[in-house]
């Protein structure tokens, strides 16, 4: 299997909403592949979708697993998650997945740090915003050494200052769209900028994104 999308020294943009699903190996999950080392195994990070009443094999996690919930509701052994759940799977953790109406997913494999052992369950609707620079709002998610983990909401009309990653940045625009000097991402499109990209974002939209930063390394 050719490897994908996996240059972290390259910005990747892709706007998944234009992307086929594509078959899994089991039936009734489907996915668009964002980047991925292996076929089934490996790093990888793709956009999943479970029809209603699927589901799937138990399995290991021997990296991590790190979900968000976009639709519908996702389940499986421990319990239920709808829309707006942040779940992270450390590495070691065993489920078996399911969703009995069907639920759309941004799913993260193998990409922890081994000492990450944090089991984390937020569900960001009932989650408090916190204040964060200029008019934005800031939900934490989750924080590892130098990564980040996040949701920002953008009110209309919000422009940041210029920056630079230190650590690179992944986006997934969530709702609305997000915009910066070269580019308008509408929700469903993933960024991935490497460490030390510049670049001055606004929105001209509320827009939300889940944003992680740190994590794409210093070389």
């Amino acid at each position: 299997m050719q490897h994908i999308n996996l240059d972290m020294s390259q910005k990747v943009v892709i706007r998944s909403q234009h992307q086929p699903w594509q078959p899994s190996p089991l039936p009734g999950v489907t996915r668009k592949v964002l980047s991925r080392e292996h076929a089934e195994s490996g790093h990888a990070t793709s956009i999943v979708r479970y029809e209603a009443g699927s589901h799937f094999s138990p399995h290991l996690h021997p990296m991590g697993e790190e979900i968000y919930v976009i639709d519908g509701v996702f389940s499986d052994e421990h319990g239920d998650y709808p829309a707006g759940t942040y779940i992270r799977n450390p590495p070691g953790s065993r489920h078996q997945p399911f969703s009995k109406n069907g639920c759309t997913l941004f799913v993260k494999l193998n990409q922890f740090l081994p000492d990450d052992t944090t089991q984390v369950c937020i569900n960001t609707q009932q989650a408090i915003w916190q204040t964060g620079q200029g008019n934005l709002k800031v939900m934490q998610l989750h924080q590892h050494d130098v990564e980040h983990t996040a949701l920002v909401k953008w009110p209309a009309g919000e422009k940041f200052v210029p920056h630079r990653h230190f650590g690179g940045e992944e986006i997934l625009v969530l709702s609305g769209t997000f915009c910066d000097e070269y580019g308008h991402y509408p929700a469903g499109t993933w960024l991935r900028s490497p460490h030390m990209s510049e670049h001055q974002p606004f929105v001209e939209q509320e827009t939300v994104i889940l944003v992680k930063v740190g994590h794409l390394g210093t070389q």
